[in-house]
């Protein structure tokens, strides 16, 4: 049956992260060390193969949101989940694999070259800033000098404004190639047209995780500060911004089957399944 695009309600958006977190519990340890895959090899592949690493770093990202919604679907079926998942879409036929290939490699142009842009108005600020956060090694006055340089607000606003734009385009497109049989200037299309006829559900969708992400942080800081153990706030950062980004990529399933209907194999979270998990 082919894929449809569905009327949403705005309330939706913060729906899909609820169900998400919801569907993490059931498997936490195992989505989160899929991510932690993930993160790992293309560090490592960054890394080791330097300028055609970062761009096969970035253009791998349209497989790990894919990937993420095939690891899901198994989990919400009751399946396995592992970093196999990744590739999965890859063993289609012909077509399919070659459209999900093009689609990497444009999104990992564009994106390389919106960061070089970016870094290019900030004065090479915010790369450096970037090298600095990595290397762990890294003090207060050192943000605050990189920050009060001239142009670093420029190109993080640039920065902001280019990505958002990058994403709407392929936000959808992968799942639309592998699920919907959909070519790339289809699936691009239809991405785009989507996340403007769902603007409301998207909108709430970002305002919920952005207050989750505040909330998350300013608790923390404030619990570790009422015992004066304000350095054990950056350690819970750490694993908090892990699982928060692990369930966004889960999230990107229920996102998905909201829009244009349940991926194949697929159903809906109720409150049955997530309390029970499926035999």
């Amino acid at each position: 049956m082919p894929l449809q695009l569905k009327p949403v309600e705005p309330m939706r958006g913060a729906r899909w992260v609820i169900d998400a977190f919801r569907l993490f519990l059931r498997r936490p340890l195992a989505l989160t060390l899929l991510f932690v895959a993930f993160f790992v090899a293309s560090t490592l592949v960054a890394a080791v193969l330097p300028f055609v690493g970062s761009l096969l770093q970035l253009a791998s990202l349209p497989m790990l949101s894919l990937g993420f919604m095939v690891a899901a679907q198994s989990a919400l079926l009751g399946g396995p989940v592992h970093p196999g998942q990744f590739f999965e879409p890859l063993r289609g036929d012909a077509e399919r694999r070659r459209a999900l290939l093009w689609l990497c490699l444009l999104y990992g142009l564009a994106a390389f070259a919106i960061l070089m842009l970016c870094s290019w108005v900030s004065g090479d600020a915010l790369s450096r800033l970037q090298t600095l956060m990595v290397s762990g090694d890294v003090t207060p006055q050192q943000v605050d000098a990189l920050l009060e340089e001239p142009g670093v607000t420029a190109g993080a606003l640039l920065l902001l404004v280019l990505g958002s734009a990058l994403t709407v385009p392929f936000w959808h497109a992968p799942a639309l190639v592998h699920w919907g049989g959909q070519g790339v200037a289809q699936a691009l299309f239809s991405s785009t047209l989507a996340l403007w006829r769902t603007k409301g559900a998207f909108t709430l969708y970002g305002l919920t995780w952005t207050a989750l992400t505040l909330l998350a942080g300013a608790g923390s800081a404030l619990l570790f500060g009422l015992f004066g153990a304000h350095g054990l706030a950056t350690l819970v950062a750490l694993p908090l911004g892990l699982v928060f980004s692990t369930v966004f990529y889960v999230s990107l399933l229920f996102v998905f089957n909201d829009t244009f209907g349940h991926a194949p194999g697929d159903r809906p979270l109720d409150s049955n399944a997530a309390a029970t998990p499926p035999a």
